[in-house]
């Protein structure tokens, strides 16, 4: 199999930008699982670098910057081509966003969190069907182990709004 010039420039861009993620993160995450859109599943990768947490006021609620970089696996789905493109390609991610927990630090609850990233996609899946996405995950964090629920969809920008859903297991260093 052949990667189009445009999908392995794409490629190689996100992955010497992941490069430099761990040097600057506070934690780096490598992260795996399986993403689902109408009940056809693909592979899902994400590396992410969370930085250091800053207060929101005198609350206890907290945010923190978060960037990412995911690649999911393309389907060949004759029902979900969109307008004549093909599904199959894989779809490679870029996304800043925030981090938002709870908690102080000592609480078991400070290790749930929410976050929300515009995401850039390079790619058409039979969820994600534009460049400009919206990526939402709800997780726990551990020291070194995070799972995580997280969905991106354009949010009804334009049809169509199916989305990629998926479940991730990752090791934070």
């Amino acid at each position: 199999m052949r990667l189009p010039a445009k999908s392995l420039r794409a490629a190689l861009a996100l992955a010497l930008l992941s490069l430099t993620l761990p040097a600057a993160a506070t934690t780096f995450e490598v992260e795996a699982g399986r993403s689902y859109s109408n009940s056809y599943g693909t592979n899902a990768a994400f590396v992410e670098g969370v930085f250091d947490a800053q207060p929101i006021g005198s609350s206890l609620f907290s945010w923190e910057p978060d960037v990412s970089l995911g690649w999911l696996d393309g389907r060949d789905l004759y029902e979900h081509h969109i307008e004549g493109k093909n599904t199959r390609e894989n779809a490679f991610l870029a996304g800043a966003g925030a981090r938002f927990q709870y908690g102080q630090q000592g609480d078991w609850y400070r290790h749930l969190f929410f976050s929300f990233q515009p995401t850039y996609n390079t790619g058409r899946t039979p969820g994600l069907s534009g460049p400009l996405e919206f990526a939402s995950t709800f997780g726990w964090q551990g020291k070194h182990f995070s799972l995580q629920l997280r969905h991106i969809s354009n949010a009804g920008l334009h049809e169509p709004n199916r989305g990629e859903t998926m479940a991730l297991a990752g090791l934070s260093f």
